[in-house]
């Protein structure tokens, strides 16, 4: 009986991601209020019932009545969230923080199949990271200073990386975390962040050589930062966020060549510098070589196993074993979902964190003010990449880099600051619709002055 609801279940998660994803690409080219505001009623349904679906299936499976009430908790803090939101944000994208939702949900989902203590941590930083998410558009929406704040956004991004260069113990080969008491705290997370609000901030209305020359050491400082403390897949976002920005900004492709000459010598460089480097780019040429598979191409190879045995439709919850995986619920958590849960599944969340990117490139190209157009956009190209970067590792596609897969994978400071990100996006949204909205009225009013100039 068991077995029937796992995998009866497991084809009903894929079918409702699947009209998710479906309803969010549609949600997209929708133009009529109405008919989105459908949509995301409609989406808000089938998240709802892929949640519950997860941890029935758990309950079943484990008989603990722990997994119910933490589910009930989830559903509770899911509800107050999105009605608060809707309640404070009327012309806040739905879209956005629906995808959001969705995200987080599945993560909870698979972390706590994983581990149920580890998911009861990443609740916690996942409600914190709620209330934070419903302060942040009012503030982006009023502090329409930050561009001065620019010099302190720089200081204090190096201030941080530098204080966990210092005092941060090595992890994996890297120095990532501070602890303060029995919370470790990952910086560099937050200061991609500030990082954006600073490049952006100097580039927004001063272009000259001069400029991008103060911009690029300062954002080369960070880089190489992160590079000494070995956090090199967090360098290599914020040289991509750093890259883009700027050339959307001066729209000189010199510059762009320039940036991408100095990012392969720096990848060159790295490769001979660091022995972690050379063990990743050798487990991804080839995990399965004698000699390999059980030392440095193990979590690689572990990955295209799981994948690989899920198939298409996935084993179903408890079903697999994803924690054959090393460190399965940071860095390899697509490949717990995709052994688990199915690729179909695993696709569409795919597709649905492509949405989010393509979300915040669109809000990035309407925006009339060049600050906030250049956050947007910084902003979107660290989501994305990350998201790239993540899923290309544990698919073979390019050698892992040790990223997180947003608001899914363990980590409290990731999901806390990806959060952020979304929020900020959210009240650049809100500011997009209200520029849209003054737009139109100024042009109703220059159309009935000509119309009285003409009846007169």
């Amino acid at each position: 009986m068991i077995q029937i609801i796992v995998q009866l279940s497991k084809i009903i998660m894929i079918f409702l991601i699947g009209l998710y994803t479906i309803e969010a690409f549609s949600s997209m080219r929708r133009k009529d209020p109405v008919i989105r505001e459908q949509i995301i009623k409609r989406q808000r349904i089938f998240m709802y019932m892929l949640h519950f679906l997860g941890y029935m299936v758990m309950f079943t499976v484990q008989e603990d009545i722990k997994y119910i009430l933490f589910y009930a908790v989830q559903v509770l803090v899911f509800s107050i969230f999105l009605t608060l939101y809707d309640l404070f944000y009327e012309k806040a994208s739905g879209l956005v923080v629906n995808n959001m939702v969705i995200l987080l949900m599945i993560g909870m989902l698979i972390l706590t199949r994983l581990s149920f203590d580890n998911a009861m941590r990443q609740f916690a930083f996942m409600f914190g990271g709620m209330v934070m998410c419903t302060l942040v558009p009012f503030v982006i929406h009023k502090m329409t200073f930050l561009s001065k704040l620019t010099i302190l956004f720089g200081i204090l991004g190096i201030a941080a990386l530098v204080a966990v260069l210092i005092y941060a113990r090595v992890s994996y080969g890297a120095k990532l975390s501070i602890s303060l008491g029995a919370v470790s705290i990952q910086p560099s997370e937050f200061v991609k962040i500030t990082y954006v609000l600073f490049v952006a901030g100097m580039l927004y209305r001063d272009t000259s050589f001069r400029q991008v020359v103060i911009t690029t050491i300062v954002a080369a400082i960070h880089v190489l930062v992160l590079v000494a403390s070995r956090d090199l897949g967090s360098a290599l976002i914020y040289f991509i966020a750093y890259m883009v920005i700027t050339y959307v900004a001066t729209k000189d492709i010199r510059y762009l060549l320039l940036i991408m000459v100095g990012g392969v010598l720096a990848a060159i460089g790295g490769y001979f510098l660091f022995s972690h480097v050379r063990i990743r780019v050798l487990a991804w040429k080839n995990p399965f070589a004698p000699g390999v598979i059980a030392n440095e191409g193990c979590q690689v190879a572990q990955s295209l196993f799981a994948i690989g045995t899920g198939g298409f439709l996935g084993l179903g919850l408890y079903q697999g074993m994803p924690k054959t995986i090393p460190v399965v619920e940071q860095d390899f958590v697509f490949s717990a979902i995709s052994e688990e849960m199915g690729l179909i599944f695993a696709l569409c969340m795919l597709l649905i964190c492509i949405c989010c990117f393509m979300m915040f490139l669109n809000v990035a190209m309407q925006m009339r003010n060049q600050y906030y157009k250049l956050v947007a956009l910084g902003l979107g190209c660290v989501y994305g990449f990350q998201v790239f970067l993540t899923v290309g590792g544990v698919t073979k596609f390019i050698p892992s880099t040790g990223v997180t897969l947003p608001l899914v994978s363990s980590g409290g400071s990731s999901l806390v600051s990806t959060v952020m990100i979304f929020s900020i996006i959210e009240g650049l949204y809100i500011l997009r619709e209200e520029e849209g909205e003054q737009i139109e009225r100024k042009r109703r009013k220059r159309k009935d002055t000509r119309k009285k100039v003409t009846e007169k």
